[in-house]
């Protein structure tokens, strides 16, 4: 509403310094004659005819001429008057007849100002064409400021709001002016924004529920495959006949290849939920003898004594980095494994050494990524994030995990900080 009365009012002054512009323009150049004055001199004149310069003038305010009949100047009043009858007709002085007696002696010529007048309305003209276009400029450039505090300004403000909505950015809110001509629509714009966050926080809701239940159901799948491998190794030992005990190792190995697809699932739906958690204690190198005795499967893992130190881990997360290690020995490599030791000045380093074929030199750097599998992985389960989680768990212990080829296998070290 106001910018509309701002361009009426801008409208309004344009038509009124063109009316004035045209009004001046179309003055009257000729002044009003003092009829009284003019005959009052043309008396004067007639009576003091033959001796004019004796009449008394000094009443009279216009400046003349007198003419006699062969075009001669016979009294002036002042200097720069018109002079010949062609003159006066040029300068649009008032012309008389000068006639004592009732005969034509001359002519009278009374000066009018017409070129002092046509100045004045020169002047009166710059100065209604300069007031109006002052005028017309001020009020085009508040024109400009409202436009742009009512228009641009939230435009402007709109297009840094669809950028944050763009990037995601939904928590900062589009503010909204008491007088902005666009109201209803930012307001669309935030009632958008608002939705998209709500949409946004009910779809992460319903992923981590997701989530929740694939690592509970993974983690109470645990249990009873648990159980079948208890009990399978329990028929072994008792086992005599061989069909019985290759039945039993069937079921077993099924039962260990089940637990460790599980134990994949469960590790990365909690690594998705950012619940991977490490609690970092002291703890004496001796507690690593008890958790490779947990995955020393039919006694094929050899280890050298482990010096005696104080190391800084978490018990749980490193027997899984143990178990994610040996398990992919026992699957890819099919051969007895060596550990041995040593003490440096900041960690206890492991190296765990099969004796297979290793992996392609250009898969080293690849190995610790998520969801990565080598090319020996042919015929076997798994979802490549064994390695990942260990190289996690390690660093966020302090640590760190490597792994390199050997001439006769494949050694993995795994660096435990020292206390």
């Amino acid at each position: 509403m106001r910018a509309k009365w701002l361009f009426l009012i801008i409208i309004a002054v344009f038509i009124s310094g063109v009316v004035l512009a045209i009004l001046v323009i179309e003055t009257k150049v000729d002044p009003d004659v003092d009829i009284v004055a003019v005959n009052k001199v043309l008396k004067t004149i007639e009576s003091h005819w033959g001796h004019i310069e004796q009449g008394d003038y000094s009443t009279i305010e216009q400046q003349f001429s007198v003419l006699d009949n062969s075009g001669n100047i016979l009294y002036q009043t002042a200097g720069g008057l018109s002079t010949t009858i062609n003159d006066a007709i040029r300068n649009r002085n008032t012309i008389i007849d000068v006639m004592p007696n009732d005969s034509l002696v001359g002519k009278l010529i009374i000066h009018n100002d017409s070129k002092e007048i046509v100045q004045h309305m020169k002047g009166q003209l710059v100065i209604v064409i300069f007031l109006t276009f002052s005028t017309l400029m001020v009020l085009c450039i508040l024109y400009i400021l409202f436009l742009n505090q009512t228009v641009f300004k939230p435009f402007k403000k709109l297009q840094y709001f669809a950028v944050n909505v763009a990037r995601g950015n939904l928590d900062i809110p589009l503010t909204i002016d008491k007088n902005n001509p666009f109201g209803a629509f930012t307001e669309s714009f935030d009632i958008m924004r608002e939705e998209l966050a709500s949409a946004r926080q009910s779809e992460y809701a319903a992923n981590r529920s997701k989530k929740e239940l694939v690592a509970s159901l993974s983690h109470d799948i645990k249990t009873p495959v648990a159980s079948i491998k208890a009990v399978s190794e329990l028929m072994l030992m008792r086992a005599t006949d061989d069909k019985v005990n290759k039945q039993l190792n069937t079921i077993y190995s099924k039962a260990e290849q089940i637990n460790l697809l599980v134990t994949d699932m469960f590790h990365a739906t909690l690594e998705e939920l950012q619940e991977l958690k490490v609690t970092i204690t002291e703890e004496i190198s001796g507690v690593l003898n008890g958790m490779i005795a947990n995955v020393n499967y039919d006694d094929q893992i050899s280890c050298d004594p482990i010096p005696d130190c104080i190391i800084l881990t978490d018990v749980t997360r490193l027997q899984q980095v143990f178990d994610n290690i040996l398990s992919n020995s026992y699957k890819y490599a099919g051969t007895s494994v060596t550990i041995a030791s040593l003490v440096t000045h900041t960690h206890l380093e492991l190296c765990i050494m099969d004796y297979g074929r290793g992996i392609n030199r250009d898969e080293l750097p690849l190995v610790f990524n998520k969801f990565y599998r080598g090319n020996n992985v042919a015929g076997q389960s798994g979802s490549g994030l064994g390695l990942y989680i260990s190289k996690y768990f390690m660093q966020n212990m302090q640590g760190d995990i490597e792994c390199h080829n050997r001439d006769d296998g494949f050694t993995v070290t795994l660096r435990i900080k020292l206390a």
